[in-house]
């Protein structure tokens, strides 16, 4: 039992300084416009599901403010990039996110309503995470800028995603 406790508490502590590593990594320009921008891609693919898939207005209108602002957002973070030779844009959602979306596209309904609306509450809370730390951490001033000025955007994208969530029987 003991070796068991002691095999999980290291199996955790590993994950929390690979968390903690990445969130250092996530600090550097590249990194953050790599990742901001495949969060963004994500959103807007899984918000063109919804428009599909959905049956309720207010997830199908919350999916198109999704499309709306964040292509927004995407389209501001590449104005920033193109001034900086080293940063690229993401051309693809990331590996986690694309699983998300893949199970998405298994639900139809009120089912699809429901996982999609719990789905946003997750994708906005990671991607505030990714935002607030590079505000605070960033190296660029750039991107620290449109962090911050992002953020209030995706706080308020939270906050609606929660009320979608309860609104469609989220246990969460």
């Amino acid at each position: 039992m003991i070796r068991i406790n002691t095999a999980l508490f290291s199996g955790a502590l590993a994950l929390l300084f690979g968390v903690a590593a990445n969130l250092a990594v996530a600090a550097q320009g590249e990194n953050f416009v790599d990742e901001a921008s495949a969060k963004g891609l994500a959103e807007i693919e899984t918000a063109k599901l919804a428009l599909e898939k959905g049956t309720a207005e207010d997830v199908k209108a919350f999916a198109q403010k999704m499309i709306d602002d964040h292509t927004r957002a995407n389209q501001k973070l590449a104005e920033i990039a193109g001034q900086n030779e080293d940063l690229q844009l993401s051309d693809e959602a990331t590996l986690m996110d694309k699983a998300k979306a893949m199970i998405l596209k298994l639900r139809d309904g009120e089912s699809f309503d429901q996982a999609y609306a719990n789905n946003q509450v997750v994708a906005h809370e990671q991607t505030i995470e990714l935002f607030r730390n590079y505000a605070e951490q960033g190296d660029n001033a750039d991107l620290k800028a449109f962090a911050q000025s992002t953020l209030p955007k995706l706080e308020q994208h939270l906050q609606e995603a929660k009320q979608l969530a309860a609104t469609h029987g989220s246990k969460r």
